[in-house]
């Protein structure tokens, strides 16, 4: 589904140039369950931006689920995007003056989905992940954990073939964030794609294949068991 060759990524920052990713080549096939993890400058956003078509590669070949994307423009990398990419940030950027449900909604208008199809959409991916009772509270009414709830909710509800969440529980406590990668654990067991960003072991812990990187390339390709089965 996700098939990377030979990326790189070259940032032109004052007179030195960035190598942030240097010839990576990856697979990740459809239903895995994938950790990126790395210290800071490893690589793993800019490699994460450029699985989600947020940023292009400066050299090499992307194609997702059979499409090359590196040479497409702008609008057309927005369809990509809304159409087969659900995003789950750390941040939640959810619209304050919205509810839940109107935050939820948001993607379904940019496709073009008529109002009533929406709602009962959003309604159903709230009930989902357990914001059934909350959908007209708006994010300052809603704990963090309610509010990344809300933003998975937001990634799921265009139905995407892969969620894509780059420290998705950094914002979070312990407790709150275990139940998170529960809920991501259950979308897993469903059949999605997951490929989780983050710099912590134990909530890499949860995936079935874990991708180190170093200095913009993989050090490590490994299987593991996971945390929840």
């Amino acid at each position: 589904m996700i098939n990377l060759r030979d990326i790189s990524r070259v940032y032109e920052l004052g007179s030195e140039p960035v190598h942030a990713l240097r010839g990576v080549s990856l697979d990740i096939t459809g239903g895995e369950y994938v950790a990126i993890m790395g210290t800071s400058g490893s690589g793993k956003s800019t490699l994460m931006n450029i699985i989600g078509c947020l940023d292009q590669p400066s050299a090499g070949v992307y194609s997702l689920d059979g499409q090359e994307v590196q040479d497409l423009d702008e609008d057309e990398l927005a369809a990509v995007r809304n159409k087969k990419l659900g995003f789950v940030f750390q941040q939640f950027n959810l619209l304050p003056r919205m509810s839940a449900i109107e935050n939820v909604m948001l993607p379904l208008v940019y496709a073009g989905i008529p109002e009533k199809e929406r709602r009962a959409r959003a309604e159903r991916v709230l009930r989902l992940v357990g914001l059934g009772g909350r959908i007209d509270h708006k994010p300052t009414q809603l704990s963090g954990g309610q509010q990344q709830r809300v933003s998975i909710a937001r990634a799921l509800v265009n139905q995407p073939a892969i969620l894509l969440a780059d420290e998705p529980t950094g914002a979070l406590d312990s407790a709150t964030s275990s139940d998170i990668m529960t809920l991501f654990q259950e979308l897993h067991n469903d059949g999605m794609t997951v490929v989780l960003v983050t710099h912590e072991p134990d909530i890499a812990s949860y995936a079935k294949r874990l991708i180190k990187l170093k200095d913009g390339v993989i050090q490590s390709d490994q299987a593991q068991r996971g945390l929840r089965a």
